[in-house]
């Protein structure tokens, strides 16, 4: 073990986090970083209560970080589900890795989450130790899925993690609850005295429009096969909130015109039914009637392309880096 993990902050025991005054609050970010589909996206769900990232049984369907706010008496926890950490093959992937890095430096509690159903082989623990020396905020490691998976897995991985990323561990499964609660309980001790940084009542800081796109999205990864929603972006145009139904302007973005006749289908079919399954999503979002006009459009080698990706929304690494790719 480093010198350096092994001068990272300890969390407050019961006993200091007991002395503190009444009124004092404690608030800051919870970065969740870990391989794709170890269940970041469940877990961030599961700590806020409520479904604001998208949750599909396909791995790397995060592909823009998500911001879930949970408010308690005395503290806030900013919740930031990333990308999964990947080994980048084009610009995009690149812009992915590159977002979460980031985020992994701005953490003020940094929280890997790991599947302890699936092998995590020498490769991806060379991975995570490269992450988390990105950052000297106090680390926890939720190994997740336990629910499932082995019993000599957890308790190895568990292990792994107090001794070789100098990380609390937790046992938990996301997907049902178990250990949740209390992993929570645990970050928030470890952030520091703050004002609370966002008001009470907020649970995400982006704007619902974000979320309506995101739904779009999910459902294509229900409904499509092989790579088309890896190749499908959007952007949401009108959103006329006064407008009873709420009439909401989707355009699809794909990279082939082949990609195109996939998502339209035979005579419209598969786009309608993306649109049925998208509104009914949408409207139990908003709580209230909703009209989902889907456009599809082809953005020739948006995955690729700077420009294509900064529209899109999509942060491009300075001076072409990788973020970190070896």
């Amino acid at each position: 073990m480093s010198s350096e993990q092994k001068s990272q902050p300890e969390a407050p025991s019961p006993g200091e986090a007991g002395s503190e005054s009444a009124s004092a609050t404690r608030a800051g970010f919870v970065t969740l970083a870990g391989r794709p589909n170890a269940g970041k996206s469940t877990l961030l769900n599961a700590m806020v209560g409520e479904r604001l990232s998208i949750v599909t049984p396909r791995a790397q369907t995060t592909w823009k970080m998500v911001t879930g706010i949970h408010s308690e008496a005395h503290r806030q926890l900013v919740f930031l589900d990333t990308p999964g950490l990947l080994e980048p093959r084009d610009l995009f992937q690149r812009s992915m890795l590159g977002a979460a890095l980031d985020a992994v430096g701005e953490a003020d509690v940094l929280l890997l989450v790991v599947d302890a159903s699936a092998p995590l082989g020498p490769r991806h623990r060379e991975r995570l130790l490269e992450v988390v020396s990105r950052s000297r905020a106090p680390r926890f490691i939720a190994v997740n899925k336990v629910d499932v998976a082995r019993k000599e897995e957890v308790e190895e991985l568990m292990e792994w993690g107090r001794e070789f990323l100098a990380a609390t561990p937790h046992a938990i499964a996301a997907a049902t609850g178990e250990g949740v609660e209390e992993l929570r309980e645990a970050v928030g001790a470890a952030l520091p005295l703050s004002p609370f940084l966002f008001p009470e009542d907020e649970l995400a800081s982006e704007p619902v429009r974000f979320f309506v796109g995101e739904l779009v999205r999910e459902t294509l990864f229900e409904q499509y096969h092989q790579e088309i929603p890896y190749s499908v972006a959007w952007e949401v145009g009108e959103f006329r909130e006064a407008e009873d139904p709420v009439y909401i302007q989707v355009t699809l973005f794909v990279e082939r015109d082949s990609q195109k006749a996939i998502l339209v289908g035979k005579g419209g079919a598969a786009i309608r039914e993306l649109g049925k399954t998208s509104r009914i999503k949408v409207e139990h979002f908003l709580g209230r009637p909703v009209y989902l006009d889907l456009w599809v459009k082809v953005l020739p080698g948006w995955r690729k392309a700077e420009g294509s990706l900064r529209r899109l929304g999509f942060k491009i690494p300075a001076g072409g880096e990788d973020g970190g790719q070896s």
